[in-house]
Parts: C-alpha cells; structure tokens; sequence
C-alpha cells in the first residue's frame, strides 16, 4: 500500500553551496531527522514521514512555492523581491546577509548614480530590480542579464555598470570594480505557500518554533557552578539568566548551592570571572541546542 503524502510538508532548500549547508544543518538542529544527502539526491524524508526535502536551484525555489510544488522554501530575500513572488515570506534567518550594489569600474570619474550618462549598459543577475533602479533616477538602461562573472563585463566592453550581489565587496574590488550605491540588504529567509490547508498551516507553525529554538540558542551558553549561598544576591545582578538563576542545594554543604542559568554567548567569560571573585568553583559551561521560552 502507497503511503499518503497529502499532508507531508514539502521544504524546497538551495541543492549546492554554503547556505545549502547551513539550512541543512539548521532543520538537522531543530530536529528533523532526514538520512544523509547524498550527492546527486534531489529528495528525501524524514523517518516518520512528517516532512520531504527538496533540492533545486536557490533561483527556482519561489516559483517552486508560489505553485505549490513546495510548501516552504529557503531562499534569498533578494530572489523573492527579483521575481516578484506571490509568497508569504514567513521568517528572516541570521545568515546569508549581503548587499545588492551598484558598482562601476575603477578609473571612471563617477561618485553616485546621478552622475551616470542617461543611456548605459547594465550587466546583472537582477533585471527586474536594476530596470526600477533606473528608472527611478531617470536613466535609460539596457540591461544585459547574466547568470555568472558580472564583476569582469565592464573591463570587456560589455556594461558599464554592474548590479550585483556582494557580502564584503572583495570580488568587485579584485575586478577593479567600485561600489556607488547600495540598491537593498538581503539574508536568507523562509518563505511559504499562500494557500495552505490549516493542517499545513499548523506543521508550518511547528517548524517555525522549531527553527527559532535553535537560532536562539545559538547565542546562548548553560552555566551551572558551586556558589556561596551568602553571595546570592550579588549573583543575581550579573546572571539574571532568562528569568533568574535556577538554584539548587548541595548535598551535605549548607554553605553553598549550584546555580544554573542561562548566558549571552558574549558574556560568558565576564560571568566566569565574576563568579571566581565571589569564591565560585567547578564551574561548567555547555553549548545549548534549543531553547524555547
């Protein structure tokens, strides 16, 4: 008997490249048990059959939720704005920031758009967004589209200026390119079906919580210690933790008590220095997976 897929959540993520990595280890994270991708897999399913991973091209996966095909995708904040997708964008991520640019070659004698001639070559991956970009500021651009290599077509007579997607300006800066403007910021986001049933609705949801436990836990550190009893109050001011430090007795030692709390990833080292001061001892720090408040 064929198993119902009606109600399997369909997740399409980027099939290759450092944010196909990431996503995949983050839904790993929040728990999703998927086997390991192998390298021509273009889908696999969890072992109880809640959710199916999609791999296609970071480009196709709007198209691949606005239609249906997926019910929730990862993808660019600025592929979703380029191709104007009927989506719901439902989740901005904490990776895959970087900037889209306007950019032109090194030795021209130009300090902002303004100073472009009114007709010029445009070479870019974004035709939709540098077209508004332009026309905006009164320009009559020619946008030439390319898939790859927009930073080498201003030195090959091709564009005379470039659109184009950067997280440091190191590869434009290599091309003798320089940036003069900066169109919008973009990160990886999470985007969903508008027409989901309500049970979808509710796996969406789900996965969600599941996703932001595990981001939020990243910049969070457990701490657990062997404090005086006496020092308490003085404790509480530097580890408020989410709410207040969790304390518990120790067996045998009416003098001091183990603390457990939860730190900023960045404060944890003040917070240990802190606690040796006040006579603190087998001190215990651990990474946290989820942490859902």
């Amino acid at each position: 008997m064929s198993e119902n897929t009606d109600n399997m959540l369909k997740i399409a993520i980027p099939n290759k490249g450092r944010l196909s990595e990431k996503i995949y280890d983050l839904l790993a994270c929040a728990g999703l048990n998927f086997p390991s991708k192998e390298e021509r897999t273009l889908q696999v399913t969890t072992k109880n059959g809640k959710y199916s991973l999609i791999f296609v091209r970071t480009q196709d996966i709007p198209r691949f939720v606005e239609v249906g095909v997926a019910d929730v995708g990862f993808t660019g904040f600025d592929i979703v704005t380029e191709l104007k997708s009927n989506v719901d964008k439902i989740m901005d991520l904490d990776f895959g920031y970087c900037e889209m640019v306007v950019a032109v070659k090194e030795e021209d004698e130009v300090v902002s758009p303004n100073d472009l001639p009114t007709n010029i070559n445009v070479a870019t991956s974004f035709p939709n967004i540098s077209k508004e970009y332009f026309s905006k500021l009164g320009k009559n651009a020619t946008v030439i589209e390319v898939s790859g290599a927009t930073e080498i077509t201003p030195r090959l007579g091709l564009s005379d200026v470039v659109v184009d997607i950067t997280s440091s300006g190191a590869t434009l800066k290599s091309n003798k390119l320089r940036i003069i403007d900066k169109i919008m910021e973009s990160t990886a986001i999470v985007i969903s079906n508008k027409d989901l049933n309500d049970e979808k609705r509710a796996s969406v949801s789900s996965l969600l919580r599941a996703l932001k436990s595990v981001i939020d836990a990243r910049e969070k550190k457990y701490l657990m210690a062997h404090v005086p009893k006496n020092a308490l109050d003085e404790i509480k001011t530097f580890l408020p933790g989410l709410s207040s430090p969790t304390i518990m007795p120790l067996l045998g030692d009416e003098n001091n008590v183990v603390i457990h709390v939860v730190v900023d990833s960045d404060k944890v080292y003040e917070s240990i220095e802190h606690l040796k001061a006040i006579g603190g001892r087998g001190i215990l720090i651990m990474t946290v997976d989820q942490m859902v408040e």
